[in-house]
């Protein structure tokens, strides 16, 4: 397959969104021309590999620049009505929030741009990943060059603000969500009509990363890891608080956290308060490569997500793949669409959010059950074989962008 696609994203590079990445490399593998469009430069301390050739050949706007204003004044004089239509459009579908109205005004001149770079190279399709402003971005261009979009929605980009939702996702050929969960929350927020252009597309993985015999420690202790940012929704303060529990029932338990994020100072408080130093790791962010390497070495692994007060929260993390795929046992929170992957007493355990005590018991029944985990630990590697494999996947995305690509 050939032809060439824009992906608009909103951070690049970004070390939690690895499923990207992944995914823009499979499809290049596949013969499709990725142009990569964030709409902001992410500076990390940590990069994937992977991720850095991707630097040198995005294409990247600043927010106001000669070239910018440029491309507004030629759009402007060429159509002045059109131009002018949209933009009110766009303030009238973002007015009821007021951040997201600024976002709005700031990215408007870019897209401009962007839409002028994009029918320059020859860019046949747009898939923006995210419903907020990278699918608006994607709104802006298709509205300004006809040029077709589709957009892969996620978790907190649909759970928490629906602000313009509806015209973005109508407006696009196609979308794709992660999950059946997604889907249904979708189809309530925008209309029945969403469904029948609504595709279910699991995030990918590549399974022989992971694929690795789990190294049972020879010294009897219980290795639990677990993945993610340090923000609120990542709910590590439970996690934290379980392991004190466990500590208090003499499970020789090392627990390691990897991942950075805002709340890094707030958990190391509570590792202080709880006594647990010796015990719980902020091991900070990690390439994949030695996430999977960590993973090889852990005994089971925790996902303690919560739902924020302002609705933010997981769908499927990635990380629970990664898990499953190492043949490990997994805990997580019977929120969203995990359940789809997590399948109570059958690929892994579901424990309610924000209850430490509930987490602690379930760790404590996986130790003392070993057995019965690890079975459920084959088949959740089973499943994410199945049905979370990256080439299975990503020929389905190419083949979604197909019958908007020259023959």
């Amino acid at each position: 397959m050939t032809g060439k696609v824009a992906y608009i994203l909103s951070r690049f590079p970004k070390i939690s969104e690895t499923f990207i990445l992944r995914e823009m490399i499979a499809l290049q593998n596949k013969g499709l021309d990725i142009e990569l469009y964030p709409l902001i430069l992410e500076k990390q301390a940590v990069v994937h590999p992977e991720a850095k050739p991707w630097l040198a050949t995005l294409h990247y706007f600043s927010w106001m620049s000669v070239d910018v204003l440029w491309a507004n004044i030629v759009a402007f004089s060429r159509t002045p009505f059109s131009y002018t239509k949209l933009w009110v459009r766009m303030i009238f579908g973002n007015v009821s929030d007021p951040k997201f109205l600024a976002r709005a005004l700031l990215l408007f001149p870019k897209a401009v741009r962007m839409a002028n770079e994009m029918e320059k190279s020859g860019v046949q399709h747009i898939h923006a990943h995210f419903a907020t402003h990278p699918a608006l971005v994607a709104w802006v261009i298709h509205n300004l060059t006809g040029i077709s979009y589709s957009v892969t929605v996620h978790a907190h980009d649909l759970y928490v603000n629906q602000t313009m939702l509806a015209t973005k996702m109508q407006s696009a050929s196609f979308v794709i969500t992660i999950s059946d969960f997604n889907r249904t929350f979708l189809k309530k927020q925008v209309g029945a009509n969403i469904e029948d252009k609504t595709e279910v597309v699991r995030c990918g993985i590549e399974q022989n990363i992971y694929a690795k015999n789990v190294n049972n420690a020879s010294d009897g202790r219980f290795y639990i890891k677990s993945i993610g940012s340090l923000q609120d929704y990542k709910g590590m303060r439970y996690l934290i608080e379980a392991c004190a529990l466990l500590i208090k029932r003499n499970i020789p338990i090392h627990c390691e956290i990897i991942g950075e994020g805002e709340m890094r100072k707030e958990l190391e408080e509570l590792i202080g308060e709880l006594g647990v130093g010796d015990t719980v790791l902020l091991a900070g962010a990690k390439t994949q490569g030695e996430v999977a390497e960590a993973l090889a070495k852990a005994s089971c692994y925790v996902q303690p997500s919560i739902i924020t007060k302002t609705g933010k929260m997981e769908g499927i993390p990635v990380a629970l793949m990664e898990a499953l795929a190492s043949g490990l046992p997994v805990v997580a929170s019977d929120i969203s669409g995990i359940s789809e992957l997590v399948r109570p007493e059958k690929t892994g355990y579901l424990v309610p959010e924000k209850k430490s005590l509930k987490l602690a018991d379930t760790l404590t029944y996986i130790f003392e059950h070993p057995d019965e985990a690890n079975r459920l630990a084959k088949a959740g590697q089973e499943l994410v074989a199945q049905e979370y494999d990256l080439d299975i996947n990503s020929t389905r995305v190419a083949a979604l962008f197909e019958g908007f690509l020259e023959k």
